[in-house]
């Protein structure tokens, strides 16, 4: 079995680090920790991208055009993008809606978060709250915030398409946009790539069976690889439910978390979550069970 540092030397020599380590476990489907290591080894890639001229102006396409459909649906005064990477994408829809709207984002891998921080406030967005989490258990509350997108965080995990869904949908209080590689409309070539990378399929029918209202499913017109081509599907939620009165929560219970001593305590789980270079480590596996640590940090 290949160490962290063994992967980083292979990753740096241009090797698939999922399928590596899909092949090593015997695995037909990538895990949680598999999309970590591979997503945490690329961190600095996306940034570095956007030194490409090509890549800068598709980027900019891409972004202006969800933030024009967003700006259709409605005017959010929250938005998260649920799998931020290093939210060069966020940063742009975030420009282009030229609004004052609350921001969050959220990924498995720290150091992707890290960077996200960085390359945002490069581009002097203040705004933006980010953390760590997992797609399975997002750290935060039910309806809490307006409209929430995806661009291709789905994609890797092709099998776990529902509960992805529905944690997504619990988290979004008026529409929730997809922006996924889409399987069904896809030739053979990218469907063969698809297959080989282990990526998601049938999110659209995997909505309708969960009684979801869709309000548009196709092709986007932006797509940075023809062989993983984008469709964008947005999912109406009945918007009469009020906010929350907070936004980040326990991964575990979804209940407000308490910041004590520079770290974010969950009253219900009993667990201490910490905060890494200003970044709230939200995924469950995060979390220190610590029964007394409100008792003893309180009492100085």
């Amino acid at each position: 079995m290949s160490t962290p540092r063994d992967l980083q030397t292979l990753y740096e020599q241009g090797k698939n680090i999922t399928k590596l380590l899909r092949e090593e476990q015997g695995l037909q489907h990538n895990t949680d920790d598999i999309i970590e290591i591979a997503y945490d080894l690329q961190t600095g890639s996306y940034i570095d991208d956007m030194e490409n001229a090509a890549m800068e102006r598709y980027k900019k396409d891409y972004t202006s055009e969800i933030a024009k459909t967003i700006l259709s649906l409605c005017k959010p005064t929250s938005i998260l993008e649920a799998g931020v990477g290093e939210a060069t994408t966020l940063s742009g829809v975030l420009e282009n809606i030229e609004a004052e709207v609350s921001s969050y984002g959220f990924d498995l891998s720290w150091s992707r978060v890290a960077y996200a921080k960085r390359w945002l406030q490069s581009k002097s967005i203040s705004n933006s709250t980010l953390c760590t989490g997992n797609l399975f258990h997002i750290p935060f509350a039910d309806n809490s915030i307006d409209l929430v997108y995806t661009s291709h965080s789905i994609e890797p995990n092709g099998g776990n398409e529902r509960p992805i869904l529905q944690e997504l949908f619990r988290v979004t209080r008026k529409f929730l946009i997809l922006l996924e590689p889409n399987y069904e409309l896809a030739n053979d070539e990218a469907r063969r790539r698809m297959d080989f990378h282990g990526y998601c399929k049938n999110l659209k029918a995997i909505a309708e069976s969960l009684g979801y209202d869709i309000l548009k499913h196709n092709l986007f017109p932006f797509t940075a690889n023809p062989l993983n081509p984008t469709a964008i599907t947005i999912i109406k939620k009945d918007d009469g439910t009020m906010s929350p009165s907070y936004v980040l929560a326990c991964p575990k219970f979804k209940t407000p978390l308490e910041e004590i001593g520079d770290m974010l305590f969950s009253p219900e789980a009993l667990v201490v979550y910490p905060i890494v270079g200003g970044i709230p480590c939200l995924r469950i596996e995060n979390g220190i069970f610590a029964s007394k640590y409100k008792e003893i940090v309180s009492a100085g």
